[in-house]
């Protein structure tokens, strides 16, 4: 008599802790789909492995393990994969399709004041060169430091 009682009680903790870390999963479930910052993913993930545990039998601690493990491998391994793909490239430069046009000097190129103006595609950009460049002088941009382009003559 007292092997049957044992053994439901058992039976139940087991279940109520499976549906304990069932609950974790889905509340994480929902908050990921609420607010998608790829966090609570993996907190649902580990918590399914947990209610998986609980419902064998492992005990507590076993649960906790695995609901940590499983937690950190998936984060460890999937998130920075998920964030570039998902995230892109980011903003596109401005000056990136600049590079490698022919543009002319508006303003003076003085390489010791790092002051200059050119116009390339029909804009005026702030410009530096190595050398001192003239106005009216055909330049070749090079590069970009943010939004001042490095040009050569051409």
């Amino acid at each position: 008599m007292i092997w049957l009682i044992w053994k439901f009680l058992s039976n139940w903790a087991s279940e109520m802790s499976a549906l304990t870390w069932l609950t974790v999963a889905f509340v994480a479930a929902v908050l990921e789909v609420s607010i998608p910052h790829f966090g609570s993913a993996f907190v649902s993930a580990g918590a399914l492995a947990a209610a998986v545990a609980a419902y064998l039998g492992f005990s507590a601690a076993t649960q906790l393990i695995t609901f940590v493990i499983v937690l950190s491998v998936s984060l460890v391994g999937l998130r920075s994969g998920l964030m570039a793909r998902i995230a892109g490239r980011g903003v596109p430069s401005r000056t990136d399709p600049l590079v490698g046009r022919l543009g002319v000097v508006t303003h003076d190129i003085e390489p010791a004041t790092g002051a200059g103006r050119v116009n390339v595609g029909g804009e005026d950009w702030a410009a530096r060169s190595a050398e001192p460049v003239a106005s009216g002088t055909t330049i070749r941009v090079v590069g970009a430091d943010g939004i001042v382009l490095e040009v050569t003559r051409a």
